[in-house]
């Protein structure tokens, strides 16, 4: 047997492991997590959602929550889900791509586009205008929210946003390279999906940098879902045409009118405090800034009850707006 022969029938045998390893991953991973809420087609994106209904004994507003990159609804639903249960309804978003929800093609990458769908989600479930909770990337959606479907929002609470463009490229390497055309999709069927099970806890304490993740955040999260070929690849592209899509976001954040509260740890390693939070503080007239010093991306674990003190405050300010207006109508 020719060297060449030999290390092509090699090359074929590891990319068959790896398919079959990706396989196997993915359908173990959507056995432990398989969809738990309600799909609903809103312009056809299958959005599913997790719809927590509301006790009797509700004081707030109903709230919708929107999920970073490389998360879905339970990563949010397993922060605030027990906590605010019975006070308020919710409703946990899969963003589209994410998750268990479909996206309809590349644009769905836009925080704009799936504010759309979310907004229409909002109104079918008869909850607007709400109060919209954004994290990281979600809190992207939740501003476009704000700035394009102003009816849907009674206030937004950004918990460590990605808001700005910023200087530079500073995306991680397996973005570039699940973004690269065409080799992009056979990495994610092929090599992110394996490598990336074995690198998942790595993952996830950088991400919670200088905080230490809770010993059940893998559970409470779900976040191994966005290991699937399918998820792996649309996060890339949504992370990969973010700044873009945040040029033209930005500049209409003063059109902005809702109560907005953001939250912000001082030693996020992933997205600027000082460019992003100091920026919405710096766009929005009003907006209340929230610096809790020593934190990190993931406040909404391990900061839970600071941002459920800004929450109830939040509803507050909402209230006294609205008998404002009433009296001066």
């Amino acid at each position: 047997m020719s060297s060449a022969v030999l290390i092509s029938s090699l090359l074929i045998i590891a990319i068959l492991a790896l398919g079959a390893s990706t396989r196997v991953l993915t359908h173990s991973v959507e056995r432990r997590f398989p969809p738990t809420g309600e799909f609903a087609d809103i312009g056809g994106v299958q959005l599913h959602s997790i719809d927590v209904s509301v006790a009797p004994q509700a004081d707030l507003l109903p709230m919708v929550f929107i999920h970073g990159a490389a998360g879905n609804a339970h990563d949010l639903y397993g922060a605030f889900g027990e906590r605010l249960a019975g006070r308020c309804r919710m409703v946990f978003v899969d963003r589209p791509g994410a998750g268990y929800s479909t996206r309809s093609g590349r644009a769905d990458t836009s925080p704009q586009v799936q504010a759309r769908a979310i907004a229409g989600l909002i109104e079918r479930l008869g909850i607007d205008p709400a109060v919209i909770v954004g994290h990281s990337f979600g809190g992207a959606v939740a501003a476009a929210l704000a700035v394009h479907h102003p009816e849907s929002v009674a206030g937004i609470v950004l918990i460590a946003p990605a808001s700005h463009p910023w200087p530079g490229h500073a995306l991680t390497w397996y973005y570039d390279l699940a973004n690269l055309p065409g080799f992009g999709r056979a990495f994610a069927h092929l090599i992110a999906v394996p490598f990336g099970n074995l690198l998942y806890r790595r993952a996830v304490k950088s991400v919670f940098e200088p905080d230490r993740p809770p010993h059940d955040y893998a559970r409470r999260s779900a976040t191994r879902l966005v290991l699937r070929p399918t998820s792996f690849h649309a996060n890339a592209a949504d992370v990969g045409a973010l700044k873009a899509h945040l040029k033209l976001l930005s500049p209409r954040y003063r059109e902005i009118g809702a109560p907005v509260t953001i939250i912000t740890g001082d030693s996020d390693n992933v997205v600027s405090p000082h460019l992003h939070a100091k920026g919405l503080e710096r766009d929005i007239e009003g907006a209340r800034l929230v610096w809790l010093e020593g934190r990190g991306h993931m406040p909404t674990y391990t900061a839970t009850e600071e941002i459920v003190t800004e929450i109830e405050a939040l509803n507050a300010r909402i209230g006294d707006n609205r008998s404002d207006k009433r009296k001066s109508a």
